[in-house]
Order: C-alpha cells, then structure tokens, then sequence
C-alpha cells in the first residue's frame, strides 16, 4: 500500500508564531466544569470560528492565533480572541479558567464532542482517553526549511522539561493531591505516541517513519503524533507541546517569547545531537514531580544542577535572539516566575489556606489579566 498524500513541508516565515491555548469552562456558581461548549461555540461570530474551537470534550474550548510574525501580533491576537470568548462564556454563565487541570472535577462527569476523529481516538483510547481532562499550551515556531526543523526539534529536547518546570499548574486531579507538580504531563505520557520523541535524525528519516507508521495503520495522520515536540509539515513549523497552561497572560506571552528566542538560538547551531534519552526522561520526571524545585541533568555534560538554575541558563541562551526579536522585556517576566513559583505553587498555597479547591479557582481567574 502506498501513501496516499506524500508529506512535504510547507516552509513557513522563520519564527513567525502560533499559539493554542486549550481553556476550562467552567460554572460561575459551582465552579465545577460544565460542557457549555456547544452553547459558547453556537455564539462566536463566523469570522472567528476557526479562532474558537471545540475540544475533544464539551467541558473546554480551543483559542489559536492566526499566523503572527512577532510577539506583539500574538499578544493583540490572543488578548482579543480570549476577551470575546471570555463574553460569550458570561452570556452563557460560565468562566474561562486557565491551569491544565481542573482542581475536582471528575472525568465521568464530562461530556465527549461529537466529531469523527475525536470518536475514533476515544474508541481506541478507552479508560486512558477518558481520564484525559487536561489542557495545555501548544506554540508552534516558523521554520523555512524541513532539515533544520528535525534539527532544531531534535535538539530541543534537552531544554522541554525546563519550560514544563516553568509552566507547572496541575497539582490536583479529582480532588486530590497528585504530589506533582504536573499531573497533565504524567496523564499525557499514558497516551500512544506521546512524550518526549526519539531522535528524528534528518527530514527523510521522519518521513520513512512517518510512512512506515500511515501505512500500517498506526496512525491516520502526523496529528496522531502526540509527542513533545513535532515538525507540523503542512504548517511549515516545529510545535512544542510540553508546556503546562500558566494561569496567568503574561506568563503564557513570556513562555511563548522564551520559546521563540530558545529556536531562534537553536536554528543558528548546525550541530545536531543525540543525547541520552533516559536523562532527558529523568528530566522530566524531575519537572513534573518537582516542577522548579527538581533537579536537571545535562546529557552531555553529565552537568547536575537545579531546575532552577537551567531556567537561568536557559534564559541567558535565548536573551541574544530576544533582544534581536525585541522581546527582551519579558525575561523579568520569567525571573519572576523562577522566583515567585508557577500556577502549581499558587494552587497549594491558596488550598493550604482555606482547605477549599473552590477557593483555587476564585483566587486565580481575577488575576489572569493582571
């Protein structure tokens, strides 16, 4: 059998963004997750509808930006489109909460889009697809050429699980203290074809992969590559998929500035490696487990340090790009995450207080534009 509709690679603008944002909605008296989906989507005028969008479950919408070439075309995209759905959820009596899990709701509670693709992975998936309530920060990056994209997706890898130690904000699920800082990234790992990708090698290894993986079956298409990163050919852009959903706007902004200046950076190196894939998990399991508070390893240099200090380093690498993109204002944004804690620390600290997940939610919404 051979592949119907050969891959190629849509070059795209270098660097140019776009950004996903997957949001809860959720009552505005019970606070639990209600799926309002249907009724907010009804709602959103024509021209935005392939802005807002359906999720897999009725209980969270989608907001992706158009193609922007800088960060301040992201940020009036984004703060548009979420200010008109943010509306439309109020005329609906609904909130639009952001952390990439809800701090009680239960998965059998929620309701499943109806949508061909969505039944045919939930079919698959079962027990493992329906405990899947989680949402996340997708940023896809600009590439103008397939071999550097494998390259710089290959090499980013290091650095993925200092950006999840950055955007932690999943500590509870169901009502219960997961002991994680990221139970989304231990959820998403349960999935086929997620996590942190093996080494890709070169543009045509991808594709006899990709092939190999369409033709018998494994997958429909490279949207069934759940993975942390990936190369989406028919965007022209590498997507980096790792990220928790920060609870505030200009955490996410700095998050996705930190990205683009980290490829940028990335994208200028012609070397290509091949680090060890158990340190690189380890890595993660250390930003999950203990978001910034882990420790991280560099594969290469057999170099232990604090999670903490690989955010610094990993800040001080991008800052040369930042300043050329002129996105260098948002690394105080990034200091202060290092030192004020993520999403995942606010969380424990509010619910420590008031012995309340409710209170968790009445806390953060107000301070997501501030």
């Amino acid at each position: 059998m051979k592949q119907k509709n050969p891959i190629e690679f849509q070059a795209s603008k270098p660097f140019s963004l776009g950004v996903e944002i997957e949001l809860q909605i959720v009552d505005r008296n019970e606070l639990n997750l209600t799926p309002r989906a249907p009724e907010i989507l009804a709602m959103v005028p024509a021209e935005l509808q392939e802005r807002i969008k359906p999720e897999f479950i009725r209980s969270m919408i989608e907001v992706n930006t158009e193609i922007c070439s800088n960060m301040d075309q992201v940020k009036e995209n984004l703060t548009y489109l979420l200010q008109q759905a943010e509306k439309i959820a109020d005329a609906n009596n609904c909130l639009l909460f952001a952390t990439s899990l809800h701090p009680f709701a239960k998965h059998n509670d929620q309701v499943l889009t109806s949508d061909p693709r969505y039944d045919r992975i939930m079919d698959d998936l079962q027990m493992v697809g329906r405990r899947f309530i989680t949402q996340g920060l997708h940023v896809h990056v600009g590439m103008n050429d397939p071999q550097a994209a494998i390259r710089v997706c290959d090499n980013i890898r290091i650095f993925l699980p200092i950006l999840l130690a950055l955007t932690c904000s999943s500590p509870y699920y169901e009502g219960i203290d997961t002991g994680l800082h990221s139970y989304r990234a231990k959820l998403f790992e349960a999935l086929p074809l997620a996590g942190m990708p093996d080494k890709l090698g070169s543009w045509e290894q991808y594709i006899e992969m990709v092939t190999l993986l369409t033709n018998t079956g494994i997958i429909n298409d490279v949207r069934d590559l759940w993975w942390d990163v990936r190369t989406h050919p028919d965007f022209g852009t590498i997507e980096i998929r790792i990220c928790d959903l920060p609870s505030s706007f200009e955490e996410i902004l700095a998050i996705v500035a930190l990205i683009q200046g980290l490829v940028v950076n990335l994208t200028e190196s012609d070397k290509h490696l091949n680090p060890n894939m158990q340190v690189m998990k380890s890595n993660k399991w250390q930003a999950a487990r203990y978001g910034l508070e882990g420790r991280f390893v560099y594969p290469l240099l057999q170099k232990k340090i604090s999670m903490q200090e690989a955010a610094k380093e990993i800040f001080t690498k991008a800052t040369p790009a930042m300043e050329q993109l002129g996105t260098s204002h948002y690394l105080s944004v990034l200091r202060q995450i290092v030192k004020s804690g993520t999403s995942s620390i606010h969380q424990r600290k509010i619910f420590d207080k008031q012995n309340d997940f409710s209170a968790i939610i009445k806390e953060l919404h107000p301070k997501f534009w501030q």
